[in-house]
This record gives structure tokens, C-alpha cells and sequence, in this order.
């Protein structure tokens, strides 16, 4: 059996995330990145599936610029058994539905039978790049698993709304997006990381695989929102009340 992993490269969300003055992208100098959390638990995931099993290849993906080779050996490191680089030059251009398609040529390069990925990464939140997969792949898809078992031929999915945890069967090959509540990711011990230094990362170029970079979304602007909180006394509850209906828009008169 072959699993799929898809990682990105995200600036690290415990670091403090600036805007660079054009107001066009962030400001990345001296800023740590690390794997995507969600696609860190899909790795997970994908690692403990081959530890309970026998013959399960874990393939971690990166789409990108060299930069990704450091999250690429992480994800050796970790325990996947190959990496594969797509490099392009142009990251900034690779929206959701790119990524997609990029990943659609992996698959069809790698035949596997599981794409096992965050549901969402923590830049853009932009939570599609799983659903265009499946779209585009024609497979059966699971999203925001927080529990997976395999069941025969099927898997289970346990999946994580706004009504409950919804359980469905999907055959395979599939497409499962992952939730926060599905694992805990390990930590990379020394040994494995110095170890991941001498594995050989796969490289291929996103034209080779056949696909054109088309970008649909055009980031026009970003700035950075004040989180600091203003703080102010009052003396007594028909004030509290004034304040509250001005701010929601209302009338301060219809104050009691």
C-alpha cells in the first residue's frame, strides 16, 4: 500500500507574522517555517498506518522552491519512507487549485491508494486543495477526519462538523483530509535527524509533470489587524448598556 502525504511549508504561527511595507506578502527574514500542522497530523497518520502494518510506503510531497528540502527531511526524519520535491519558482502563484492539479500529476506518477493531507494549511486557511484533489481524481473523499480505521477493502472515517461526528465508509483509492483531534504528531528524535541529512530527496519539475501554473486568485493587499483591546470604566449599568448599543449600531436612546 502506498500513502501519499502532501506537506507545505508555512512560516511558524508561535513567531510573530509581519507584513512587508509594499503591504504584498509577509516579511520572512529571520522567520522559522515548519510543516503544516494539519498535514504534520496527516504525516502522523500515514507513519502509524505503516507501523501497524506490513509493505506501507509513506510518500511525504513538497510543491515548491528548494526551501522545502528542510520540511522534506523533516518529514524522513519523522518516519516517511520517500520525499518527493516539485520544485517551481513561482510558490506565490500556487492557489489551491494549482496545488490540486500538481498533486493530480504526483498521483498519477505514483499510483497510490491513499492521499492522506491537512484539511487545511495555516497561511491561507484556505481549506480546498483536498476537495479539488478528489474532484479532479474522481476518488471518494473524507473530510476533517478525527478517527480512521480500515475496514476491509473500505475505510472508516470519523468526521468532524457543526452537527457532531459524522461516520462514513469510503473505498479506496480515497482522499481523507485530516482534523486536529486525529493524533498527536511525534517529535523527530536526533539519531532520525541526522539520519534524514544523507536521504536522497526525489526532485522533479512541475513542467515535466505536464502541468500549467494558471493562478486564479490575485493577493491584491495583506495588513496586519491590532489585536491590542481598549479598556473602559463605567460607573453603572445603564451606562454599559449605551456603550453596548452604540457599538452594535443602535439607537444609545433606546437605552433603558
Amino acid at each position: 500500500m502506498k500513502i501519499l502525504v502532501p506537506t507545505k511549508r508555512v512560516p511558524d504561527t508561535d513567531q510573530r507574522i509581519r507584513v512587508r511595507e509594499d503591504g504584498r506578502d509577509i516579511d520572512d527574514s529571520n522567520l522559522p517555517f515548519v510543516i503544516n500542522p494539519f498535514d504534520a497530523i496527516a504525516l502522523e497518520e500515514a507513519i502509524r498506518i505503516a507501523e501497524q502494518g506490513s509493505d506501507v510506503e509513506v510518500v511525504a510531497v513538497g510543491i515548491g522552491s528548494d526551501l522545502y528540502e528542510q520540511e522534506l527531511r523533516t518529514a524522513l526524519a519523522l518516519g516517511a519512507s520517500r520525499a518527493l520535491l516539485v520544485e517551481t519558482d513561482t510558490p506565490q502563484q500556487l492557489d489551491s487549485w494549482n496545488v490540486a492539479c500538481l498533486l493530480d500529476a504526483v498521483v498519477a506518477r505514483e499510483q497510490p491508494q491513499l492521499v492522506l493531507m491537512g484539511k487545511q494549511a495555516v497561511d491561507d486557511d484556505a481549506n480546498q486543495a483536498g476537495q479539488f484533489l478528489a474532484a479532479r481524481l474522481g476518488w471518494p473523499q473524507a473530510t476533517f477526519a478525527s478517527k480512521i480505521e480500515f475496514v476491509g477493502s473500505q475505510i472508516r472515517v470519523a468526521r468532524e462538523t457543526d452537527a457532531g461526528i459524522e461516520t462514513i465508509l469510503v473505498s479506496q483509492p480515497a482522499v481523507i483530509t485530516t482534523d486536529l483531534r486525529l493524533n498527536e504528531p511525534r517529535y523527530a528524535s536526533l539519531p532520525s535527524i541526522l539520519k534524514a541529512r544523507h536521504k536522497t530527496i526525489e526532485r522533479i519539475l512541475a513542467s515535466e509533470l505536464g502541468v500549467i501554473i494558471e493562478p486564479r486568485i490575485e493577493l491584491v493587499e495583506m495588513e496586519t489587524v491590532s489585536s491590542e483591546r481598549s479598556c473602559q470604566m463605567l460607573d453603572n449599568l445603564d451606562q454599559l448598556v449605551t456603550q453596548i448599543l452604540e457599538h452594535a449600531g443602535g439607537p444609545a436612546s433606546d437605552a433603558p
